[in-house]
């Protein structure tokens, strides 16, 4: 028979690589639901109409048919905005709102695999979503709940930058481009070609090019406090502009509103948030606050956790959200190729509980099942070799203790990493609490 051939972009965890994307997802659970949110799960497949539309994930959609040959009606969702959009407008009238909610499952796409991307992959969403007005304080606090959750996983600082669109549309606006759009699919590619091929982009859209050049110095503008207000402001009034009361409008919104989001995700993370004005987001759907994290020392790996505000989740309008995304999979991909946190051991077991000889299997099971019982996990020596050997097979398998039974009692317990070996009674003995089940530590 041929060796079977890895499928790329499909990641599949050694049990202690998986213990620690457990121990991501768990974390991200429980700061998620200390602040309110309530976890929902919904399916896999969505209709193909669905899955439609410009975003550049939409073109990677698995499609899912039946041996048969029949027309493919469904497919596999790319992300889980799709088919949270679809659980609201299905559901709204059994909902209260603002509903919050956070999901962690996995997405397919169809890309290119490499390192941090993959075509199967974890994601955990949270969005606050309106019937009608959302506060705009709910910006803010979304950022501060996903600041938090990286917090909680003990890795490098998070730098979260951050935008408004509001002030970059009213800014575009101001210096005459009319497909702002078009601009701002532009400026998001400004990490991959530069500003060159931001200008060559905006030259072919019509953009003119004192209008280009302003708009790739807005990008520069950047701030960990409100400053950047200041060198809007003067750029603004150092460049051509047109007289536009709705740009003036919208520049003046997104500069009160971007100062008060970073002012109050710092105050509550502080050294998290940064104003930076390059970041676009291109997706046609976000209207307000936008959103982009980094691990610090690890900017190669690109974003982990982004979002924004936009005004109408479902198709035709209405309910106004607020949400970000962290990508579960990158994030864990880079934690264990390079070692930044690593399970104490990989299987759950504390014990290994030895056998004598083969007559006496049930006695050990026994004691097994009675640790059991008190949520001690562990298991029964698969052969009653030389006591010798057993103790080899749980330090390849990186399980602390053996159990020794005795013919007359419950008899020793055995440390195999000092030597130490004490008298036990299974109904009493407990490991050290930092051996009574696997931990992630940072490597």
């Amino acid at each position: 028979m041929s060796r079977l051939a890895p499928l790329s972009g499909f990641p599949e965890w050694t049990p202690a690589e998986r213990l620690v994307e457990l121990h991501v997802i768990d974390r991200l659970r429980e700061v998620f639901e200390l602040h309110g949110f309530g976890q929902i799960e919904t399916r896999a497949v969505e209709p193909l109409e669905r899955l439609g539309g410009e975003a550049e994930a939409s073109k990677e959609v698995y499609v899912l048919t039946r041996r048969g040959g029949e027309t493919a009606e469904f497919g596999l969702h790319f992300d889980l905005t799709v088919p949270f959009a679809r659980y609201v407008e299905e559901r709204q009238g059994h909902l209260t709102f603002p509903f919050r909610r956070y999901q962690i499952q996995k997405v397919w796409r169809g890309e290119r695999p490499q390192e941090g991307r993959f075509r199967e992959f974890y994601q955990a969403d949270i969005d606050v979503v309106a019937r009608e007005n959302l506060p705009g304080h709910l910006e803010a606090e979304v950022a501060v709940v996903m600041a938090r959750a990286l917090q909680s996983l003990d890795l490098p600082p998070a730098r979260m930058r951050m935008n408004d669109r509001r002030l970059v549309e009213g800014f575009y606006r101001g210096v005459g481009v009319t497909e702002v759009a078009g601009a701002l699919r532009s400026v998001d590619k400004l990490g991959k070609i530069g500003p060159e091929g931001v200008a060559k982009e905006l030259a072919t859209q019509g953009v003119a090019e004192s209008a280009a050049d302003a708009i790739l110095h807005l990008a520069r503008i950047r701030s960990a406090d409100s400053s950047f207000k200041e060198a809007v402001l003067d750029l603004w009034e150092t460049t051509p502009t047109q007289s536009d009361d709705e740009a003036q409008r919208l520049l003046g919104e997104g500069l009160a509103a971007l100062g008060l989001l970073v002012e109050t995700v710092n105050a509550a993370v502080p050294g998290t948030a940064e104003a930076d004005l390059s970041i676009a987001r291109g997706l046609d759907y976000y209207t307000g606050a936008v959103y982009e994290t980094t691990l610090e020392g690890h900017e190669d790996l690109g974003s982990i956790c982004s979002g924004g505000r936009y005004d109408s989740l479902v198709a035709g309008g209405g309910f106004p959200g607020v949400g970000m995304s962290i990508g579960v999979s990158r994030l864990v991909s880079r934690l264990v190729s390079r070692g930044m946190l690593v399970a104490t051991r990989s299987v759950p077991s504390a014990v290994v509980v030895a056998v004598m000889d083969e007559e006496t299997r049930g006695a050990s099971q026994a004691i097994a099942d009675r640790l059991r019982a008190r949520g001690i996990a562990c298991e029964v020596s698969p052969s009653a070799a030389k006591f010798g050997k057993q103790i080899q097979y749980a330090d390849r398998r990186g399980i602390p203790f053996v159990w020794f039974p005795s013919a007359d009692g419950d008899g020793e317990v055995k440390d195999i990493r000092s030597g130490e070996q004490v008298p036990a009674d299974a109904d009493a003995w407990n490991p050290p609490a930092e051996d009574l089940k696997p931990r992630i530590v940072r490597g």
